[in-house]
């Protein structure tokens, strides 16, 4: 499983979105993930739309194997319901 995480700095949802996968990682062999610090990478809010495939006002946006999950909360509940998290 990969995860892809977009998110900007001084952001705490983005900050917790990136512990919750730092913990996965450490408990699951088949879990990473890659943060892409939207604004250190050039990545604009414009071209993650493209990707997401619909307006995007908040962030982090997070994506499980290409999917789009949303935002912290949703992946934090993915998270919970599919990978036993117990954070």
């Amino acid at each position: 499983m990969f995860v892809v995480i977009f998110g900007r700095p001084g952001c705490p949802f983005c900050v917790r979105a990136k512990k919750i996968a730092e913990t996965l990682t450490e408990s699951r062999e088949d879990f990473k993930f890659r943060y892409v610090d939207m604004h250190a990478e050039g990545v604009t809010k414009e071209e993650l739309e493209k990707t997401v495939g619909k307006p995007v006002n908040t962030v982090p946006q997070i994506f499980v194997d290409q999917d789009h999950v949303g935002g912290c909360t949703e992946f934090e509940a993915y998270a919970k319901e599919n990978l036993g998290l117990y954070a």
